[in-house]
């Protein structure tokens, strides 16, 4: 229900001065002006508000009127999300023609489809906040399921019986409250869980250098910062396609609108690995592209946590990209600068650094209402302007994540993708993970992590020496140690999104890949030692490896076994 409010009185961009606003309430949801831009209350003064409208402003006048709708930004939350398209407040582009018209305040949820409901529950039992009411087939891939709201709990009354229903009828009846299967949820407000749990379980990507060096829990926070062309978007999207998470909300926000066409499209072809049915059967997808309001993308990476915290409720594993953070944050610098808030670091508002840590604290491990574990994985991207990493987006979320997968300039230029840098990025959950792994019976996946790490990053080094002094100068252990690492970069960290078999990689042929490597740098270490002269280790052919790694299926770890034995025979033989 929309409330009188007061009238415009100045515009000044996305910003609106409103007089007689003595009735708003500061982030207060308000239409503006006879097209009813969707806006929100910045801040009060007396009777006068300041407006902050999501939509462009052009031809909004002085006196025309501002209604409020006396709740705050909310996200309307039911089946029928996943395979969608939406905007920063979370209206459904699909069908919305070739553009969203400004003031179309279309909801995310279609009111006239019908969902096949099942009850889970009957007349008379006793139900807890977040005990699941019904069930409804969303996707072949993912099952909705209708929970009791976090503060209700009591009686069924009533509960409807298996059959068709929208998403505006009442399923259930609950100590007087009617439960429909569609609601909404503030998105700047976290939802409710019973706790937050520790995490040790991986978060498996396909993509080898993150699972083998720089890991992920379910559950953690990482950041991807990287100067333009390095590969940030291509990563983060290999991660949506093939990641182990069961939701996938991909926010871009603020990026150019030909990449996210090229995201869609490729999205609607890909077959899910885990189901065999289509990816976008379990995504949900929030487009603020470059060409729309800016200040909606401020709203719409809560937007995409809000939807994945929707699904952690029900049980299920979410992942959150926000692609890129750095543009989210330049929104703020401009409201900022428009309500003539005091700048901190290079323009950006003071409160960045908290606003950057309350975003990623909504990610973790939880156990719901309803005592199931599930946990939301937030990964974001940041764009550091002239690849910059000393920059205030970039400083800050180092600080708040828990991953870092910093990408390389000359590793993307020399085509080695992904372009993660082993000597600034790191990751905070590899001690958690090692405990984990252990128990699952690999008790080596620490040492052999370590190992890799410790030989990249003697090479570094030993290329370093090896630029003044010559590759020739260079004992024979350390021309090794520069073989090995050559290999293990060109042939386990490198992968290419566009080979069928190396796009993705489970994790035994990970691990089976990385122990061959560090088998043969210990081999030639001993050939060498041994006395084998340096230039007949130097002419041997090492190129099956990549051979394997791109012509194998992502699975086949006897492959990689086989192989191995062969290049040990070839190392063995007599000099």
């Amino acid at each position: 229900m929309e409330l009188s409010a007061g009238t415009i009185t100045r515009v000044n961009g996305p910003l609106v001065e409103v007089a007689g606003g003595c009735d708003l309430r500061v982030a207060e949801l308000v239409t503006v002006g006879s097209r009813q831009l969707a806006g929100e209350v910045l801040s009060l003064a007396g009777e006068s508000a300041t407006v902050q409208v999501y939509e462009e402003t052009s031809g909004l006048r002085p006196r025309e009127a501002v209604l409020a709708t006396g709740r705050p930004l909310s996200a309307e939350l039911g089946p029928g999300l996943l395979g969608g398209v939406f905007d920063g407040m979370l209206r459904r582009l699909q069908d919305a023609g070739p553009w969203l018209e400004p003031g179309a305040l279309r909801g995310a949820l279609d009111p006239e489809r019908r969902w096949r409901f099942t009850p889970s529950v009957r007349p008379g039992e006793q139900v807890e906040p977040g005990a699941v009411l019904g069930t409804v087939p969303e996707t072949d891939a993912i099952t909705y399921r209708a929970l009791v709201p976090h503060e209700l709990a009591g009686t069924i009354e009533t509960i409807a019986d298996e059959g068709e229903v929208t998403v505006g009828e009442t399923i259930a009846t609950v100590a007087g409250h009617e439960i429909t299967l569609a609601h909404t949820w503030p998105v700047r407000r976290p939802r409710p869980a019973a706790g937050r749990l520790s995490s040790g379980r991986p978060l498996i990507t396909g993509q080898r250098v993150v699972d083998l060096l720089f890991p992920l829990c379910q559950g953690s926070t990482a950041g991807v910062p990287g100067g333009f062309g390095t590969g940030k978007t291509l990563l983060l999207q290999q991660i949506a396609k093939w990641c182990d998470a069961d939701v996938i909300v991909y926010v871009g926000c603020g990026e150019r609108g030909n990449e996210l066409a090229e995201l869609l499209e490729d999205f609607a072809a890909i077959e899910d690995p885990r189901s065999g049915q289509r990816l976008m059967d379990r995504t949900v997808t929030i487009v603020n592209t470059s060409n729309m309001p800016l200040l909606a993308r401020e709203a719409s990476i809560y937007t995409g946590v809000t939807v994945a915290e929707h699904y952690r409720d029900m049980g299920y594993d979410a992942v959150v990209i926000a692609d890129s953070t750095s543009r989210w944050a330049e929104a703020l610098r401009e409201s900022a600068a428009r309500t003539e808030e005091l700048p901190a670091e290079e323009g950006y508002p003071p409160e960045l650094s908290s606003t950057l840590a309350a975003f990623y604290e909504r990610a973790g491990r939880f156990q719901t209402l309803a005592g199931a574990q599930a946990s939301v994985t937030i990964l974001g991207a940041v764009s550091p302007p002239g690849g910059d990493l000393a920059e205030p987006v970039t400083a800050h979320t180092r600080r708040f994540v828990r991953a870092v997968w910093s990408l390389d300039r000359q590793l993307a230029y020399a085509r080695h993708h992904p372009a993660i840098s082993w000597t600034d990025s790191s990751s905070r959950d590899a001690e958690s993970l090692a405990a984990f792994k252990a128990a699952e019976g690999d008790d080596g996946w620490a040492q052999r992590r370590r190992e890799a790490l410790q030989l990249l990053m003697d090479a570094d080094r030993i290329e370093s020496i090896a630029q003044l002094t010559g590759v020739e100068s260079l004992p024979s252990p350390e021309r090794v140690a520069l073989i090995c690492a050559r290999l293990l970069r060109e042939g386990v960290l490198q992968q290419s999104a566009l080979s069928l078999n190396d796009r993705y990689c489970a994790p035994a042929k990970q691990a089976a890949l990385l122990a061959l490597v560090l088998d043969i740098n210990r081999a030639l270490l001993a050939s060498a030692n041994g006395g084998t002269a340096i230039e007949r280790i130097e002419a041997l052919d090492l190129s099956d490896v990549a051979r394997v790694r791109d012509e194998c299926p992502a699975d086949d770890v006897d492959a990689v076994t086989r192989l191995g034995a062969e290049i040990q025979s070839r190392i063995a033989r007599p000099r």
